[in-house]
């Protein structure tokens, strides 16, 4: 039973080049929304989706983040394209947090852009994707697939 855990900032919802997490939702709402998704994000996610039991979003973020995240999330129909259920995201304050989330959902696949949140799951999470494009990333996944 295969379960996948993905990021939300600069894995599904495209970041800036700075240094913060959420630079890319400074600004007014009508600004927030107009930040694109991560090329190739929806349809990729949505290839993966099939291929496993469940797949949750697992992102970090404060209160105000979390809720701009959803209704970006929304306003760009992200759960009807990718299939993920709407109910299957958990936020956390910390970054090493996730792995909390993982152990909890049984997550066996985990994808993020930060090296110390792949470290701090690769104890729980079989496979454990430092994330730089999807269609690297969807390759080492259906990979680990059809290996076992």
């Amino acid at each position: 039973m295969n379960k996948l855990g993905i990021d939300i900032g600069r894995v599904i919802i495209n970041g800036t080049t700075g240094p913060g997490d959420t630079s890319f939702f400074a600004g007014d709402t009508a600004a927030m929304l107009r930040t694109p998704a991560v090329p190739d994000a929806f349809d990729t996610i949505a290839r993966l989706v099939p291929l496993f039991t469940d797949t949750w979003l697992v992102s970090k973020c404060g209160p105000r983040v979390q809720q701009r995240s959803l209704v970006w999330l929304h306003h760009h129909n992200f759960f009807t394209h990718t299939g993920i259920p709407e109910a299957n995201i958990r936020f956390c304050l910390k970054r090493p947090q996730k792995a909390i989330h993982c152990t909890d959902l049984g997550l066996t696949h985990f994808v993020d852009d930060k090296p110390d949140v792949i470290a701090a799951v690769r104890p729980v999470v079989r496979h454990a994707y430092l994330f730089n494009n999807w269609p690297t990333t969807e390759a080492a996944i259906v990979k680990s697939l059809t290996r076992q």
